[in-house]
């Protein structure tokens, strides 16, 4: 019984953040998580930029609707969950995951929730539960499934070092550096590959 767990942005979909950086010409709103390993140190310090220059949610959903999903992705999500069962394990946000799920044809995904004002400011954020990508794939080894997991940044080592099989995918040359034993892909079809082999 195998299951594949992948992260959401930088892997399937291009990173919010830095998509927002550039659309909204603020550039400290360029940081993620492959830059900062402290996603509440991370995220309290985006809440704090945005509240500054009068930004919410609004501003960044219409952001999110212009982003595609990298080429190749949704393709290699399709083989990928005619082969296996998948889940997306993302740090991000129902309230801004959804149009990009929508473009992916709907694949289970695991992340969590924004606190929004009625005005539309972003006040603050609910963590499902603590280092969610790690909890979530003992939890699912704990209910008889082998995981295989693939991500980019600092947040999905845990679920790659504790999975049966795990892979960086577009990471930085600094993480796949301080990491020689995990193997690392540029490409879908070799991602694809390499996790067809571990199953």
């Amino acid at each position: 019984m195998n299951i594949v767990c992948l992260d959401m942005e930088g892997v399937l979909v291009p990173e919010i953040w830095i998509a927002f950086s550039e659309a909204s010409g603020i550039p400290e709103l360029r940081r993620t998580t492959r830059d900062e390993p402290d996603y509440d140190k991370l995220m309290t310090w985006r809440l704090g930029i945005l509240k500054e220059h009068g930004l919410g949610l609004k501003e960044i959903q219409d952001t999110i609707a212009k982003i595609d999903p990298l080429p190749g992705a949704k393709a290699f999500l399709d083989e990928l969950r005619a082969t296996t069962q998948v889940i997306i394990l993302s740090d991000t946000f129902e309230e801004f995951a959804k149009p990009l799920m929508e473009k992916l044809g709907w694949p289970t995904i695991f992340c969590n929730s924004l606190e929004v004002a009625e005005n539309g400011e972003i006040t603050g954020y609910k963590m499902r539960c603590g280092k969610s990508k790690l909890t979530t794939v003992k939890a699912l080894q704990s209910i008889g499934y082998d995981t295989i997991a693939s991500g980019d940044s600092f947040n999905d080592l845990g679920m790659i070092q504790a999975s049966k099989a795990g892979f960086l995918f577009k990471s930085t040359e600094q993480i796949k550096a301080d990491h020689p034993e995990i193997p690392a892909f540029e490409e879908f079809d070799d991602l694809l590959a390499a996790i067809k082999a571990a199953l």
